[in-house]
């Protein structure tokens, strides 16, 4: 598996020791140590804004894991805050401002939830520390579905009712349904689920026609044959996963629509800069761990890192695309 590393992640965590060094302050929840440092005082919490079971949840359990193993004086919490595609968990971090011992395990639902729905939030509230890598979702359907390609699904809408299940408005599959609406011009019904698992469940018992579902997510019931996938929505194939590797493409299939969701990390808005860096010297020791490699094979995911005020710079251009999928 290949792990892609941007070359400013090279010099940052030098950067960030001198920056920590000559910072000042204390953030709520924190201590600050000799030189102006940010120490946790005690257990962190990790927020997932999803139910169990999902990609989310097991973004967010990795990385308190990743966490952990990088640095063997922190314990984290991990906490689900599900509702509201997402909105429950981040509405719940908004109030969190300050607490620099509280952390969110983010996704494409936080852009994706400003532009479509009514919050009293956008990334710009909160810090961003770190983009762990991206998930791109394969297009699902049961093993007894008579559909065999994505292009199937497509013409067989064209004349019946073709239900697919989202997880919310703000989610990946259903951000990648809408670009194949746009691109082929037929529509699915979409039933919103609180979380991957419920999707799944809901797939294998005959309530939905189709689902988009990370790798991650439906492996094991891709290799039990019950369900089958019948394209993947990202750029290349992934060629990387023996047991993946024949799944062609939308584009092959000539559907032009590839996208993935990013798994990150966030702290609240308004902690200092010591506690900052210290969460982003952190991270970039937790994405060197075998623990983050584990997550990046088992969960199938592109390793494509960015720290700090890089992530704020892809949050900046995936938001302006967004707006154009979505109607922002």
């Amino acid at each position: 598996m290949k792990r892609t590393r941007s070359a400013v992640l090279a010099t940052t965590s030098v950067l960030a020791l001198s920056l920590a060094a000559c910072g000042g302050g204390e953030s709520a929840g924190g201590s600050s140590a000799g030189g102006g440092g940010f120490t946790p005082r005690g257990d962190v919490t990790m927020i997932v804004p999803f139910g169990a079971g999902g990609g989310s949840d097991l973004a967010g359990r990795a990385t308190a894991t990743m966490i952990e193993a990088a640095n063997g004086d922190v314990n984290v919490n991990v906490e689900n805050r599900e509702g509201g595609s997402g909105a429950v968990g981040y509405s719940n971090f908004l109030g969190q401002a300050g607490d620099a011992e509280t952390l969110l395990a983010t996704e494409t639902a936080l852009l994706a939830l400003p532009i479509s729905g009514d919050v009293e939030f956008d990334y710009t509230d909160f810090t961003p520390i770190m983009k762990l890598g991206d998930d791109y979702t394969l297009m699902i359907v049961s093993a007894d579905s008579p559909y065999q390609t994505c292009p199937d699904v497509v013409e067989a809408a064209k004349a019946e009712r073709i239900t697919a299940g989202i997880s919310g408005i703000t989610g990946l599959d259903n951000i990648v349904f809408t670009l194949t609406e746009q691109q082929t011009g037929v529509e699915f019904d979409r039933v919103p689920f609180e979380s991957g698992g419920e999707l799944t469940a809901a797939l294998l018992g005959g309530q939905i026609d189709i689902a988009s579902l990370n790798p991650g997510e439906i492996i094991g019931q891709l290799e039990a044959g019950e369900v089958k996938a019948l394209c993947a929505f990202s750029e290349e194939r992934y060629a990387d996963y023996a047991e993946l590797a024949d799944i062609q493409t939308a584009k092959e299939q000539g559907i032009d629509v590839a996208f993935a969701q990013f798994r990150g990390v966030l702290a609240p808005g308004g902690i200092d800069e010591a506690a900052r860096q210290f969460w982003i010297e952190t991270m970039q020791a937790a994405v060197e761990t075998d623990e983050y490699q584990k997550y990046i094979e088992e969960n199938y995911l592109q390793a494509n890192t960015a720290a700090g005020d890089e992530f704020v710079e892809y949050l900046e251009g995936n938001n302006q695309l967004l707006k154009q999928v979505l109607g922002g």
